[in-house]
C-alpha cells in the first residue's frame, strides 16, 4: 500500500509542460460598422488589423512550418459580434475540392476552424467551422470529445480567388458565453485542413501526445467594453402529416415552439413546448435473441443538442422518455376471456421538456433537465355489452436530471449526478445518485478516474438499493499509454427507468496497453496497437465467470487508406449467468473457449469512387460448437460536388448457436440449437442544391431468418446441456423495410422547411426456410405504411426583433 501511495504522489507532482508552454497572441480590432459577410475582406479596418500567422502542422506531421500554403487571420469585434477574416493561400486554388454537404458534414473539401474559449479556462471550447464549399459546422468540446450535435446561429461566406480562398465569419455574442468584464482575454486556436495533401495546420502548437488539446490555445487580446447580450430566441413550428395503412387514411397536424433563454451570462434555458418528433429518423432495429435489452441511438434533436453535462456518468438514456409504458405488458394479464384488446399504445406522449445548463466563472457546471409525459391508456372491449374499458398503462410522470460538475486545475473534475423518475399514484418510482472523479496531473500525462453510483427503486411498499463502483489509473499521453482498473456492481443495481444498464451483479478487473505514433513512419501517417484483457466474476456469490484478452491494430496509410484488425480470445471455460434468464443468478450455461477475428479496410474517400470492406469470423472450440462468419461491402460514388450515392450489403451467418428458448412451468430451462443469418441491404444518397438545400435518401431492408434443430436441450445444474423431448416451434423469419426520402431547406439562418416521404413494412413469422426472393414476395403481400409530412420552423432572435420594432 505504501508503494502505491508513493507512486500516486509521484504521478500527480509532475511539473507542467515547458517545451510548448508559450502561447501566441493576436489583438482584435474594435470597429464601429459591421462588415458585409461576403468573403471579401475589403473593409478599411481589415487593412490595419493584427495578423495571426505562422501556422504549424498538426497532422500528419508534428510542428512543421507552412510552405507555399500560408494562412493569415484577422479579428475584429463590435458591440454585437466577433468577426474573423481568414486568407488561406494556395498555389492552385482551382483544384481545391468543394463538395456541397449539409451542416456538420464536410465531405471532400478543405476547411477553416476556429476554437474559441471566452473564459480561457483550458477546458470548454466552442468550435466554428467553414468548408471551402461554404458548409458550416459547429461543436462544443466536452469530456467525450467534440459534440457536433450542438448548433448555433451565425454567419459565414467563402470566396475562392486566384491565389487563395477566403473565409469571413460573424459570430454573434448570443452564440457564446463570456463574463461581464471590461477587459477580456479569450482562448483561441485555429485549424486549416488541406484535403488534397491530407495536412492540417494549427495556429498555436498542439502536442498530440497530450491528453487534452484545449490546453494548447493561444489568446485574443484587446477585447474591451462588451456586454453579454439578452440571449432569447424562439423557434415556433407547424407540421402536418398524412398516413395511410391497409386502406385507412389518417391526417394529423401539430404546432408548438422551442425556446432558448439566457438566464444569465453563464446559464441557458432550453424548452420544447408541445414537441413534435414525427420526422425523427427510423431506428436501425435488429432481431434480438439475447438476454439484454437492445439500445438505440437518440435521434430527437432536443435530446441530442447541448447534452454534454447530462451525459456525465452515463446515467441518462433519453429514449426512456416517451418510450413503452411501464405497464404495457401487464394488460394481457388483466384481460378476461370475454374481453378483447383494441388498443395498447407502445409509446407515451411527452407534454414538454426543459434544460438549464451552463458554467460559472469558478468553473462549476450546472445542468438541470425536466420532462413531463402524459397518461397513457390501453383500450379493452367487453364482448358481452360492447363497453369500452380504459386501463392505465403509464400514469402522469416526471423525469428529472440534476448535474453539478466542478472543474479544477484546468484538467480535472468532480461531478455529482442525480436522476429521478416520479410516477403518479402507486406506480414504480426510481432515483439514482452518482459521484464521479476524473483527475489528471499538471502535465496531462497520468490520471485517476473513479465513480460511485447508488440506485433506488420504489414499488408498492418495497424499496431496492443497488451499488456500482469503478476506479482506474493510467497514462493518457505519449506513444505508450496504459490503464488498469476494477468495477464492482451488486445484484440490485438498476438505473433503467431513466438510464441504460444491460447487466448487474458482476466484478471486473481490467487493463490495457497501447502504442501509437504521432508522426508519419514508413507507409503510415499514423497507426496504433492496443492490447487489453479482463477477468470477470459474479458479485453475489463471488464466483469466476470469464476472461478475455484481445489485440487491436488500426492504421492510416500515406495513400489515405484505413485498415485494421482485432482479435479476442476467451481462455478456458466460462459461465454465463444471464442466458438462462432466471433473474436470480441461480443457474448458468457453461461455455467453451472461443476466438473471434475482425478486419476492415477503406479506400481513399477523397476519390470519386471509394469502398469499405469488413470481414469477421468466430469459433467456439469443441465438437458441434458455435461458429460464425460475416462480411460487409460498402461502395460509394460521388458523381459531382452536389450528388453522391452509396450502397451497403452486410451478411452474417451463425451456426450451431445454443441459446435459451423457454422456461417451463416446472422451472426446466430449455435451450435450442439454431442456425441464423442476417442480410442487410442499404442505400443512401444525397443531392445538395447548395449548402442550405438538400435532398436525402435512406433505404434499409433487414432480414433475419432463424431455424432451430428438431432436437432441444435442458440446462443441467452444472451448466451443461442434455437432450430433452421438448418440441415447440421457435423458428423466426424477421423482416424490416424502411424507405425515407427527405428535402430540407434552410431558407434563413436557423429557419427550415422539411418535407418527408416514408414507407415502412414489418413482418415476423416462422417461415425461416424461405429463400431471399420468396421472402420478399411474402413481405410485399403485407399492408405498407405510407407517410407524407411537412414541417416549417422559423427562428426568431429577440435582439433582431427589438431592432425591427
Amino acid at each position: 500500500m505504501k508503494k502505491i501511495t508513493i507512486l500516486l504522489l509521484f504521478l500527480f507532482s509532475l511539473n507542467t509542460y515547458s517545451q510548448y508552454n508559450s502561447k501566441k497572441s493576436v489583438k482584435a480590432s474594435r470597429i464601429e460598422n459591421s462588415p458585409n459577410i461576403d468573403g471579401v475582406l475589403d473593409e478599411s479596418f481589415w487593412l490595419g488589423a493584427d495578423i495571426a500567422k505562422d501556422f504549424v502542422m498538426f497532422r500528419p506531421g508534428d510542428g512543421d512550418k507552412e510552405t507555399d500554403r500560408k494562412t493569415e487571420v484577422k479579428i475584429a469585434y463590435d458591440d454585437n459580434a466577433i468577426y474573423f477574416g481568414a486568407t488561406m493561400y494556395d498555389p492552385n486554388p482551382s483544384t481545391i475540392p468543394t463538395q456541397f454537404t449539409s451542416r456538420d458534414n464536410f465531405g471532400n473539401a478543405d476547411f477553416f476552424l476556429i476554437s474559441l474559449n471566452p473564459n480561457n479556462d483550458g477546458q470548454n471550447d466552442t468550435e466554428f467551422l467553414v468548408s471551402s464549399a461554404g458548409t458550416q459546422g459547429d461543436a462544443k468540446i466536452t469530456s467525450n470529445g467534440e459534440d457536433w450535435s450542438w448548433s448555433a446561429v451565425w454567419e459565414s461566406n467563402v470566396k475562392i480567388n486566384k491565389d487563395s480562398w477566403v473565409v469571413e465569419m460573424r459570430i454573434p455574442y448570443s452564440a457564446l458565453r463570456f463574463s461581464n468584464s471590461n477587459v477580456q482575454t479569450w482562448g483561441l486556436n485555429m485549424h486549416r485542413r488541406i484535403q488534397s495533401t491530407n495536412e492540417q495546420f494549427v495556429w498555436n502548437y498542439i502536442d498530440k501526445s497530450s491528453g487534452l488539446f484545449t490546453q494548447f490555445n493561444g489568446e485574443i487580446n484587446g477585447i474591451e467594453n462588451i456586454k453579454p447580450p439578452v440571449r432569447l430566441s424562439f423557434s415556433p413550428y407547424a407540421s402536418a402529416s398524412n398516413t395511410t395503412f391497409d386502406s385507412e387514411n389518417s391526417f394529423d397536424y401539430n404546432y408548438g415552439m422551442d425556446l432558448k433563454y439566457g438566464i444569465s451570462e453563464s446559464f441557458t434555458l432550453d424548452a420544447t413546448l408541445i414537441p413534435d418528433f414525427g420526422q425523427t429518423a427510423f431506428d436501425d432495429i435488429v432481431l434480438n435473441l439475447g438476454p439484454f435489452e437492445q439500445q438505440y441511438e437518440e435521434k430527437r434533436s432536443f435530446f441530442t443538442e447541448g447534452t454534454d453535462l447530462f451525459n456525465k456518468g452515463n446515467l441518462f438514456y433519453s429514449r426512456r422518455i416517451g418510450n413503452r409504458p411501464v405497464a404495457y405488458w401487464n394488460v394481457h394479464d388483466e384481460i378476461n376471456s370475454n374481453e378483447e384488446l383494441l388498443e395498447n399504445p407502445s409509446k407515451v406522449d411527452m407534454l414538454n421538456a426543459v434544460k438549464i445548463s451552463g458554467r460559472t466563472k469558478g468553473n462549476l457546471g450546472i445542468g438541470f433537465f425536466n420532462a413531463i409525459t402524459e397518461k397513457t391508456y390501453a383500450k379493452v372491449k367487453n364482448l358481452d355489452n360492447d363497453e369500452i374499458i380504459k386501463i392505465l398503462t403509464e400514469p402522469f410522470a416526471n423525469y428529472n436530471v440534476l448535474v453539478l460538475d466542478q472543474q479544477f486545475n484546468k484538467t480535472s473534475s468532480v461531478t455529482l449526478v442525480n436522476t429521478n423518475v416520479l410516477r403518479e399514484g402507486s406506480f414504480r418510482d426510481a432515483n439514482t445518485t452518482a459521484l464521479l472523479l476524473n483527475a489528471l496531473n499538471k502535465k496531462n500525462t497520468h490520471f485517476i478516474d473513479g465513480s460511485v453510483k447508488v440506485s433506488n427503486i420504489y414499488e408498492g411498499n418495497s424499496a431496492s438499493t443497488g451499488f456500482y463502483g469503478d476506479v482506474s489509473i493510467g497514462k493518457i499521453s505519449g506513444k505508450h499509454q496504459y490503464e488498469a482498473g476494477l468495477t464492482k456492481v451488486n445484484d440490485k443495481y438498476n438505473i433503467n427507468d431513466l438510464g441504460f444498464s444491460s447487466r448487474n451483479n458482476y466484478q471486473r478487473y481490467y487493463g490495457r496497453y497501447s502504442h501509437r505514433i504521432f508522426e508519419p513512419k514508413g507507409k503510415f501517417d499514423t497507426y496504433g496497437l492496443n492490447i487489453w484483457g479482463n477477468v470477470s466474476y459474479l458479485d453475489k456469490p463471488n464466483k469466476y465467470t470469464s476472461n478475455t484478452v484481445g489485440v487491436n491494430f488500426w492504421g492510416n496509410t500515406k495513400k489515405q487508406q484505413n485498415l485494421g484488425f482485432n482479435t479476442n480470445l476467451s481462455l478456458g471455460k466460462s459461465k454465463d449467468y444471464y442466458e438462462p434468464r432466471t433473474g436470480d443468478f441461480s443457474r448458468y450455461q457453461t461455455l467453451k473457449p472461443s476466438m473471434n477475428f475482425n478486419s476492415w479496410f477503406s479506400s481513399d474517400f477523397r476519390k470519386k469512387f471509394a469502398l469499405r470492406l469488413r470481414l469477421g469470423t468466430f469459433q467456439r472450440f469443441g465438437e458441434n460448437e458455435e461458429s460464425s462468419y460475416s462480411f460487409a461491402i460498402s461502395p460509394r460514388y460521388r458523381f459531382s460536388d452536389k450528388f453522391q450515392i452509396g450502397y451497403e450489403l452486410s451478411f452474417d451467418k451463425e451456426m450451431d448457436e445454443k441459446g435459451w428458448v423457454n422456461t417451463l412451468s416446472d422451472n426446466s430451462i430449455i435451450f435450442g440449437n439454431r442456425d441464423s443469418k442476417t442480410i442487410t441491404n442499404g442505400i443512401s444518397g444525397s443531392y445538395n442544391f447548395n449548402t442550405k438545400s438538400a435532398l436525402n435518401l435512406n433505404f434499409r431492408h433487414y432480414w433475419s431468418p432463424v431455424e432451430y434443430d428438431s432436437d432441444f436441450y435442458e440446462l443441467n445444474n452444472d451448466g451443461e446441456l442434455i437432450a430433452n423431448n421438448y418440441s415447440d416451434n421457435h423458428n423466426i423469419n424477421y423482416n424490416i423495410w424502411n424507405f425515407d426520402l427527405s428535402y430540407s431547406w434552410e431558407f434563413a439562418p436557423g429557419s427550415q422547411l422539411i418535407a418527408f416521404y416514408r414507407n415502412s413494412l414489418f413482418k415476423q413469422d416462422d417461415l425461416s426456410h424461405l429463400k431471399f426472393g420468396e421472402n420478399l414476395d411474402k413481405l410485399f403481400q403485407e399492408p405498407i405504411t405510407n407517410n407524407i409530412s411537412l414541417k416549417f420552423i422559423y427562428y426568431l432572435d429577440y435582439n433582431k426583433l427589438k431592432n425591427w420594432i
